[in-house]
């Protein structure tokens, strides 16, 4: 069965891979990392994202795990990473996922 997300998760990891023309960005110099969600009602939620350590920086891969009031709305949101570096700023593509409610 697929993994769905649910109203009020804690603790979901978004994991994104910043890329440049198809190639991996560098974030080891990176002055913001950064994850933004835009909720079901339009709201904006801008989030400090992490690199995971053992090189994953140097491969452009950050993550953010939510916490409570992230998810806190059922339907549909979407997600994009922003990072600036010495060379300039990038954004990720555009993700959407759906949040689902509980019983």
């Amino acid at each position: 069965m697929a993994s769905e997300l649910h109203q009020d998760d804690i603790g979901t990891r978004f994991l994104v891979t910043v890329k440049d023309d198809g190639i991996a960005v560098n974030l080891t110099s990176a002055t913001l990392k950064q994850l933004n969600f835009r909720k079901p009602d339009d709201t904006v939620l801008n989030r400090a994202a992490s690199g995971l350590g053992g090189g994953s920086e140097s491969s452009g891969i950050m993550y953010y795990d939510t916490v409570a009031g992230d998810l806190d709305a059922v339907g549909v949101y979407k997600m994009q990473g922003k990072v600036s570096i010495p060379s300039g700023t990038y954004y990720t593509d555009i993700y959407t996922f759906k949040v689902h409610s509980n019983l």
